[in-house]
């Protein structure tokens, strides 16, 4: 096995540095799973699921996930305006690792 060094590493570098720079966050796991497990979903349908999350946060939020390609936005021009967030091809392909973490977690839980 070659010997790796972290002298000649780099984390930026990795694939794994590139997952969070996507995911990570306060609200973007939480938003994905919320995608994942409901889609579709209203603003307001995801602002309460999250809690305590201001609007501005939360459209932040989906704004960076929706540039990053993972969700997609569906405005449909009725009265109130009706917009409905689903994950994109993208996103669905993060499924098996929110899976993985969901998995984890359950079967690491503290009781």
């Amino acid at each position: 096995m070659k010997e790796r060094k972290i002298s000649q590493a780099n984390f930026r570098d990795t694939g794994y540095s590139y997952t969070l720079s996507l995911i990570a966050g306060k609200y973007k796991p939480i938003v994905l799973y919320c995608l994942m497990e409901y889609e579709p979903v209203r603003f307001n349908e995801m602002r309460r699921y999250l809690g305590s999350v201001s609007d501005k946060t939360l459209s932040q939020t989906l704004k960076e996930l929706e540039r990053d390609g993972l969700i997609q936005r569906e405005m449909y021009p009725e009265i109130p305006p009706k917009v409905e967030y689903t994950l994109t091809a993208r996103g669905h392909s993060l499924v098996r690792v929110l899976d993985q973490l969901c998995t984890w977690g359950e079967e690491n839980r503290q009781t």
